[in-house]
C-alpha cells in the first residue's frame, strides 16, 4: 500500500529544518519501501503492508523524535486518499484570480462538530470543504498586506492536530 505522511512545520520559516536525505533515511530505517520525499516540507511517499493510517503515524513519530531529539506531528494518508481529494477537486467552481490561494489541511482527528455548510472565518478566508479527514480552505490575498493567517484560523477552530498544504503541493504530491 502506497501512503503520504505529511509532517508539521518542517522547513518552514526556519523552524525545525531538516535535509530531506535524513528524513528519507529514517523512513527506510522503518523498512518502507519506495520513500521518496517531495518538495523540502515534510512530504514523504512511502510503501508499506496495509496498516493503519494512525498506527503508522505514531511509528513515524516515535522514529522521528529518536533521530531528531523533538517531537513532530505526522499524519498519514494513502495514496488512493488523496487521488479521491484531487478527483473531488473541491476548488472547481471558484474563479481563480491572482489573488486566490488554495490550501487542505489535514486534520489528525475528526473534528467535534463539522457543518455542512461553508463557513467564512474572515473575509479573507472561506472553508470550502471540511470532512473528517480535511479542510479545503480558500484564501485571498488582500491588496493591503493584512492577509489572513491561515494556520492560526485553522488552529483556533479545529486545534494544532493538523498541518495545511498549498493545492499545487498536492497535485506535485501525486505526480512522483
Amino acid at each position: 500500500m502506497r501512503y503520504v505522511a505529511f509532517l508539521r512545520g518542517i522547513n518552514v520559516g526556519g523552524h525545525k529544518p531538516l535535509k530531506m536525505d535524513v528524513l528519507r533515511k529514517a523512513f527506510e530505517s522503518l523498512k518502507f519501501q519506495s520513500v521518496t520525499t517531495v518538495l523540502a516540507s515534510g512530504n514523504v511517499l512511502f510503501q508499506t503492508r496495509g496498516a493503519s493510517r494512525t498506527a503508522l503515524a505514531k511509528k513515524i513519530e516515535r522514529r522521528l523524535a529518536t533521530v531528531l531529539k523533538h517531537d513532530i506531528l505526522v499524519i498519514v494518508r494513502t495514496v488512493a486518499e488523496i487521488q479521491s481529494l484531487v478527483d473531488a477537486n473541491p476548488f472547481k467552481h471558484i474563479r481563480v484570480t491572482p489573488h486566490t490561494r488554495f490550501y487542505v489541511t489535514f486534520l489528525s482527528e475528526a473534528p467535534k462538530s463539522v457543518s455542512k455548510t461553508l463557513r467564512s472565518l474572515d473575509k479573507n478566508l472561506q472553508l470550502v470543504r471540511v470532512s473528517n479527514g480535511e479542510v479545503c480552505s480558500l484564501v485571498t490575498l488582500s491588496a493591503d498586506g493584512q492577509t489572513t493567517d491561515l494556520m492560526a484560523a485553522i488552529e483556533k477552530e479545529f486545534g494544532r492536530g493538523v498541518t495545511t498544504r498549498n493545492w499545487n503541493t498536492i497535485a506535485r504530491i501525486l505526480s512522483n
